[in-house]
């Protein structure tokens, strides 16, 4: 097992290292750092000036020094200023003539992901404050999705090509069919609208004292989250996910019951409550519980949709806000963080998925 995850591990480096390396490839190209020079100075720049001030920021050196540089192994670049000054990357603004040397590495690998030029702020602090929302959401999503999926699947694989099955086989293929896009005006047309939907119905029977049954933003969500101002984008989310868990559920199921073991516990007249309980959900849930793993990082990047229309001020959001500003630095950590948790809910995946089949683990 510890050879395994160290193999694991050393894949997962490499992998990491080709995707960053693509992802600041693509955002450092040529119109981005004109785009970027003429946002940081003047609309104006011109083409001899944007030149001049991509050299003074360290942007003209070449592509893999200044990948080395960002990553933290590579010292970071130095330059005296006009007015006598040293100027760098590993520097805050200007250092006085005469000064101590700064220091020598500022990357990733040091905790430096520098400064965000849309919220002015460290990257480090927007990304942990933003990732923090996002937690509250995917937490609630899995706490809502991941029982309901299994029970659907569950439901739906014990008799196979039943009443029950195809109902809910169908209801499971709607739901990820319907993109999150669709499913959450839908649900705000439902729920959050005043002209339309349920409330004006629940209003006048007396059944809601506000206007709509339902918020729908989620913007007071991140101060303080109800069920009011929570529950669309909570579900938004979980109808799209589940699905896909419960069609693997039921597939996995369906071919549990229809093993031989399965088939021998009948025959010694086993009740099919415990054939289900006992023999068959263990081994139904091997498939399944790869798939649930597989959620945490779609949750992560899935839930730039969802925070959009609904205003939620987490990891996605900010991933929208950093592309369409052009903030190179937050959008590599975004990534950074993105490729990090993909990772390593494969790493957990695989694991998982060897404890869980012995026939892997004795292999």
């Amino acid at each position: 097992m510890l050879l395994f995850i160290l193999r694991r591990s050393g894949v997962m480096l490499l992998t990491a290292l080709c995707v960053t390396f693509i992802v600041f490839f693509l955002t450092n190209l040529g119109p981005n750092l004109e785009k970027l020079a003429k946002s940081e100075g003047s609309v104006r720049m011109t083409d001899a000036e944007v030149t001049s001030w991509l050299d003074r920021n360290g942007f003209a050196r070449p592509m893999i020094l200044r990948y080395g540089e960002w990553l933290g192994v590579v010292p970071g670049w130095t330059r005296e200023a006009e007015d006598g000054g040293l100027r760098g990357r590993c520097i805050d603004g200007l250092l006085p003539a005469g000064s101590p040397p700064p220091a020598t590495f500022c990357g990733v690998l040091q905790g430096d992901f520098g400064e965000s030029t849309v919220f002015k702020a460290p990257v480090g602090d927007v990304i942990s404050e933003r990732l923090a929302l996002t937690g509250k959401l995917m937490f609630w999503v899995m706490v809502v999705m991941v029982p309901s999926a299994l029970l659907v699947g569950v439901l739906a694989g014990m008799r196979e090509g039943s009443r029950t099955d195809r109902t809910l086989s169908t209801f499971s293929i709607a739901t990820t069919a319907t993109p999150e896009y669709v499913s959450g005006v839908v649900l705000v047309v439902l729920f959050a609208s005043s002209t339309a939907g349920l409330s004006p119905l629940f209003k006048e029977w007396g059944l809601i004292e506000g206007r709509t049954i339902l918020k729908g933003s989620a913007a007071s969500a991140a101060e303080n989250a109800t069920f009011e101002n929570f529950a669309l984008p909570v579900l938004t989310m979980a109808l799209y996910g589940m699905g896909y868990i419960a069609r693997m559920t039921r597939a996995s199921m369906a071919e549990v019951m229809t093993a031989q073991y399965i088939r021998t516990a009948r025959l010694k007249g086993v009740s099919f409550k415990n054939i289900v309980i006992k023999h068959a959900l263990r081994n139904a849930l091997i498939a399944p519980f790869t798939v649930i793993m597989l959620q945490f990082p779609w949750l992560l990047t899935g839930v730039v949709i969802v925070e959009t229309l609904f205003n939620y001020k987490g990891f996605g959001w900010t991933l929208v806000q950093a592309a369409s500003n052009n903030d190179i630095e937050l959008l590599l950590s975004c990534s950074v963080v993105a490729v990090a948790v993909v990772l390593v809910t494969q790493l957990i995946s695989d694991i998982g998925y060897v404890f869980l089949n012995p026939r892997i683990r004795i292999a």
